[in-house]
């Protein structure tokens, strides 16, 4: 059987260390066909790859791609110039086998990571079924020739869009990360994610989801969820598992299934989500929520500002955001607002509009992050926005540098120093530059943690740290 290496390239670990799962469900799908090995870089950040590749000695090697940048306009870091550095060239320098690229990141510029990396192929959207047919063509020593979703080396080749981005959510194997990743060390801070759905319906103007995943919900039967997360509680004990939807609750009702069928094994995990989208949050929802066992979710409702809402066209209202508010006050279930200033139509008033709602509707325990300017993504509505208003020429690479767009009535200075007011008034509202703490803070924080017991999200934790910092300073 012949060996396959899988190497995670992802190094970031803020707000918190992420698994690989693609990855990890890659691999439980071809290991009836080739003996899998996954090398995951969040923590070893390709320090000990080479020597992996020289012991394991294998055929092929795909290295996935998470990032491009940090979708942070003041400090946007470059990933591929690190996983190029630290982990393809080293591999290029002790290996000839042929080296596959793939992942979210790859996928939404594969054309420009392929000419960056000099890769041998690329595998573009979900790969399972067309990474396995490459690798079969390459054992019998086929002629490689690009396909709509498949990248040769060398062969110049646009992919917009996905060729059939709506196939069937076939049933696979779960992705059993903690058997193909060492998990210790995710377990103080990380978690275990969980996928329930592929696909994303709702159609925000910035968003690469449905050119990646497709536009309708390709969806999980809600007992198979359950039952790989009671298996991996079984392995790996009550860490916390982490539900990695682009949307947890959409479409209406299915979030509600997968917590009933939770509920039915009896079973206790730790849970949180991002993505809960207010168009269909209800008491029902958190009640389940809660008794399932959820302590933290992230809402991303990027403004508050009617007019704004509709141009980056959300799919839900003022309203929808003012009732999600208050059910998380009425649970009391800590949460993590985003808020994506600067979009079409943005202006001082509808920044005051968002500033105002953050002071009437969110507690001072929960944190707000304040990211300025749109990173603009190709195949989306909003590089069309952008082509129009001459933010971007036609053909112009929006690779890097990356791009960002900025409304004509919030200019980024103006727009960046309005945000820097909010945060000088709100412990709890970060721009997205400052939002990494610095380790001290975390060690501070993990060492408080400790003595008081506390089993609050760790950003709680991080902002009471913040808040006695502030309060003392200006003593």
């Amino acid at each position: 059987m012949k060996k396959l290496l899988l190497v995670n390239t992802n190094i970031e670990k803020f707000p918190y260390p992420i698994p690989p799962i693609g990855l990890s469900l890659l691999a439980s799908y071809l290991e009836s066909w080739y003996e899998v090995k996954v090398y995951d870089g969040v923590f070893d950040e390709g320090r000990s790859l080479v020597e992996v590749v020289q012991v394991y000695n294998p055929d092929y090697i795909g290295f996935s791609i998470r990032n491009i940048d940090d979708v942070v306009a003041d400090k946007t870091i470059f990933y591929p110039e690190h996983i190029m550095r630290d982990f393809i060239q080293p591999v290029k320098e002790v290996s000839q086998v042929p080296l596959i690229l793939g992942g979210s990141g790859f996928s939404v510029f594969p054309e420009e990571v392929m000419a960056y990396t000099n890769a041998n192929y690329g595998v573009v959207g979900e790969g399972e079924e067309l990474f396995l047919e490459l690798l079969q063509s390459l054992d019998e020593g086929k002629e490689i020739k690009p396909l709509p979703n498949l990248l040769v080396g060398k062969e110049k080749q646009r992919v917009k869009t996905l060729a059939n981005p709506f196939l069937p959510y076939r049933t696979t194997p779960y992705s059993e990360i903690d058997r193909h990743i060492d998990f210790n060390p995710y377990k103080q801070r990380g978690v275990y994610s969980i996928q329930t759905k592929r696909g994303c319906a709702v159609g925000c103007i910035y968003c690469t989801y449905p050119s990646l995943e497709g536009k309708r919900y390709r969806l999980r039967d809600p007992d198979e969820v359950a039952r790989e997360i009671e298996e991996a509680m079984d392995r790996v004990g009550n860490v916390t598992f982490d539900f990695v939807d682009s949307t947890f609750n959409e479409p209406k009702g299915h979030a509600e299934d997968i917590c009933r069928a939770i509920i039915r094994r009896k079973i206790k995990p730790k849970l949180r989500t991002m993505g809960v989208n207010p168009r269909h949050t209800s008491r029902e929802l958190f009640d389940l929520m809660i008794e399932t066992g959820f302590k933290q979710i992230d809402i991303t409702p990027d403004s508050a500002a009617p007019v704004v809402i509709r141009n980056l066209k959300k799919g839900f209202t003022r309203k929808d955001i003012e009732r999600t508010a208050s059910l998380v006050r009425e649970y009391n279930l800590p949460t993590m607002w985003f808020f994506l200033f600067g979009g079409p139509g943005e202006t001082p008033e509808t920044v005051r509009q968002s500033r105002d709602f953050i002071d009437q509707h969110i507690g001072e325990e929960d944190m707000v992050l304040m990211l300025a300017g749109l990173r603009i993504y190709p195949n989306t509505p909003l590089e069309q926005i952008a082509l129009k208003e001459g933010v971007i020429r036609a053909g112009e690479s929006l690779f890097h540098p990356s791009p960002y767009y900025f409304s004509v009535g919030t200019p980024k200075a103006e727009l960046d120093n309005m945000l820097i007011e909010i945060r000088d008034t709100h412990h709890n509202c970060l721009p997205a530059s400052e939002s990494s703490p610095p380790p001290e803070m975390i060690q501070k924080a993990i060492t408080l943690r400790k003595e008081r017991g506390l089993t609050e999200p760790m950003f709680r934790t991080l902002l009471r740290i913040r808040k006695e910092v502030s309060t003392s300073a200006q003593a």
